[in-house]
């Protein structure tokens, strides 16, 4: 199948590594143009060195302000235009709910939730007929997730968010779609594995309760997204889809 993507333009958070990496790496493989960030600007120029001549790397802030313009104006100066974004942003701390202070549920609204909303809204602005914006969020947006209370309490409302504004964008033939990982071989999934008492027990065990009966990988994170970016999903919006190898049991 054809995608569509050949010299579209996109931006991708949060693609130095891990889910985001991947989905840019999958979009310059089908011919699209790529700016990729990161926290730090060496760490996204080497991101899109790696990726080759159709990937640009800028280091940003979810957080800041200036950051949705910053980028924007990237892809167009860099790539000659700006047909749509991957918001995938990284998860908060993990722990419960209990116990997690003021400060670390204000950073993490300010990076998790208002950073990624942010971006869409200011991607909204510009996008035309045709144009895509989807988030990383989690499969926490359909059921809990042990030891990560604040991850758990911001995705669903983001991803609520997210509907509206498909609702919302829809006139213009702009759509607005979620992807909702599950346990997929990162290095962020490989962190809470490790806080286990036993991690090579506690992987076997979520393991055990994937119906595919193991972790997925970047790489068949990135062709989900991918598609649902490219022109191919053009009747595709307010989707809200779970990359979990079955994980969640519900509808």
């Amino acid at each position: 199948m054809d995608l569509g993507l050949k010299d579209r333009v996109y931006v991708v958070t949060g693609a130095t590594r891990g889910l985001g990496h991947a989905t840019a790496q999958q979009l310059v493989a089908e011919g699209a143009k790529v700016v990729v960030t990161g926290r730090t600007a060496a760490a996204a120029t080497a991101a899109a060195a790696a990726l080759g001549e159709n990937a640009h790397g800028v280091g940003a802030d979810n957080a800041d302000p200036a950051t949705p313009q910053r980028l924007i104006d990237a892809a167009r100066d860099r790539f000659g235009g700006f047909d749509g974004v991957l918001i995938s942003v990284g998860g908060p701390a993990a722990g419960p709910v209990a116990t997690a202070t003021d400060e670390a549920w204000r950073s993490a609204f300010d990076s998790v939730f208002l950073g990624a909303l942010r971006l869409a809204r200011t991607a909204a602005e510009q996008l035309t007929d045709g144009g895509v914006i989807a988030f990383v969020l989690s499969t926490s947006v359909r059921q809990p997730i042990g030891g990560l209370g604040i991850s758990n309490g911001l995705r669903p409302g983001l991803a609520m968010a997210a509907k509206t504004l498909a609702d919302e964008l829809g006139p213009r033939g702009i759509r607005v779609l979620g992807l909702l990982p599950g346990r997929i071989d990162t290095d962020r999934v490989r962190e809470l594995d490790s806080l286990a008492a036993d991690p090579a027990t506690a992987r076997e065990t979520a393991a055990a309760g994937i119906p595919l009966r193991r972790y997925g990988t970047p790489e068949e994170f990135g062709r989900a997204a991918a598609f649902l970016l490219s022109p191919a999903a053009s009747y595709l919006t307010g989707l809200m889809l779970p990359v979990d190898g079955g994980a969640i049991r519900s509808l």
